[in-house]
């Protein structure tokens, strides 16, 4: 199994700013209900700016069993998190979670 299907720490740790290009409305493909517009140029997924961040699209418990609700949609920076980084280890050690390579 994945090892993101039992954890979803970095949906709930960090903060995750794309572009507006990036919204269906703007033709890309991340739901526009599930962003706010921070300016002109940037928007952020609902639940990412609250404390603590839990993006809105996670759905499941953090550490157990979880799945992203926009998958095949969600933004850049979602896309470019990879499994056993430095940012997926953070956010792991932010949820009193194993490093991936212990798994």
């Amino acid at each position: 199994m994945n090892p993101c299907q039992t954890c979803g720490a970095c949906c709930a740790a960090f903060r995750v700013d794309f572009s507006v290009h990036e919204l269906d409305v703007e033709g890309g493909r991340v739901p526009a209900g599930l962003a706010v517009q921070v300016n002109d140029t940037l928007c952020r997924m609902r639940g990412t700016d609250h404390t603590p961040p839990r993006c809105a699209a996670l759905t499941g418990r953090v550490g157990e069993r979880v799945a992203c609700g926009i998958y095949e949609w969600r933004p850049g920076p979602c896309r470019e998190l990879e499994a056993g980084s430095d940012a997926c280890e953070r956010a792991r050690v932010r949820h009193g979670l194993a490093p991936v390579a212990n798994l």
